[in-house]
């Protein structure tokens, strides 16, 4: 294995959990999770040559899962999925929540699936403590176009959970 492999395999390890999150905000059954979970490893890797370090290696990521998520969620095709062995044997782990006995963060997951691709995108980095500065800078727009965009999103996502309790 060279040694690019190997210090690509080490930064996944460690940011795995953000490709987890990802994979489960965009995706509503464990085996779509798995699959954009294994597909966002995959671009990864096709495109870790090019990665400049310009930013932190976590910054790039929550990029380029993003973008593959957005793909992911838009394609109708056939999803490719990951050849290379020794990046296929990354495990997917769970977070250490068990969903199933927390009731509201499986309801905010759901809520969180019911919005558009560029609000869950706001959303994750709302729950990763993203400052409204950086959320700008990786979406391309202004601070404040951000923060209203944030503004947005939350209180849709209130609204969502809130008609969810309801019905419950």
């Amino acid at each position: 294995m060279s040694s690019m492999e190997n210090e690509f395999l080490e930064k996944i390890e460690k940011h795995k959990g953000v490709i987890f999150k990802i994979s489960k905000m965009y995706m509503d059954n464990q085996d779509d999770q798995n699959d954009l979970y294994q597909e966002i490893i995959y671009q990864a890797w096709k495109s870790y040559s090019d990665f400049q370090r310009r930013s932190d290696f976590s910054t790039w990521l929550y990029r380029t899962a993003l973008n593959t998520a957005i793909v992911f969620l838009r394609s109708e095709k056939k999803r490719s999925f990951i050849q290379n062995q020794r990046v296929e044997n990354i495990a997917i782990q769970q977070e250490p929540y068990n969903d199933t006995d927390d009731r509201n963060m499986k309801l905010m997951y759901e809520a969180i699936q019911q919005l558009s691709p560029i609000d869950k995108a706001l959303i994750f980095y709302f729950l990763q403590d993203f400052p409204g500065k950086e959320i700008a800078r990786q979406l391309g727009i202004t601070e404040v176009n951000a923060r209203v965009k944030m503004n947005r999103a939350k209180t849709k996502l209130k609204e969502i959970i809130e008609k969810k309790k309801t019905q419950i």
